[in-house]
């Protein structure tokens, strides 16, 4: 998993004006959540189809084209323990993958009850991203 002291190092040089992306990883889709570190706010943005590693990357690839973020932030769900969820490996397998094909600094984030918090939206994926990315600008400040 992308180490924290790297997230944190890289958050220390970030710009006011700097784009943040969040992301909630599905095996099926993944939602997007895009914020800055002026405001410290996170919305949804979208989300997109990612039942194979093409869509997948070619949706990333879009994003970090249209956005141009200096960081990235991914959400890694654990049981409510602590103790590691079936998607827990997964997640930081796409973390450290997003870190590798990017280049760019991922910070991951304990994303228990990210979705559940959101159930009654109409894009839970998108604003679950954005309760993940807001929830590392709410522990940066």
């Amino acid at each position: 998993m992308p180490e924290a002291g790297a997230a944190a190092s890289a958050l220390a040089t970030l710009s006011d004006s700097a784009i943040v992306l969040g992301f909630d990883f599905g095996t099926r889709r993944i939602g997007v959540a895009v914020g800055n570190a002026l405001t410290g706010a996170a919305r949804p943005l979208s989300t997109f189809e990612a039942t194979t590693k093409l869509q997948r990357w070619a949706g990333v690839e879009r994003l970090i084209a249209e956005w141009e973020p200096a960081l990235l932030v991914v959400g890694v769900p654990r049981h409510p323990d602590g103790a590691a969820h079936e998607m827990t490996a997964q997640c930081e397998r796409f973390a450290r993958q997003l870190e590798g094909r990017t280049g760019l600094t991922v910070a991951c984030v304990d994303e228990r009850y990210s979705s559940a918090v959101v159930a009654d939206r109409d894009d839970i994926d998108a604003a679950a991203a954005a309760v993940i990315l807001q929830q590392w600008f709410d522990q940066r400040s």
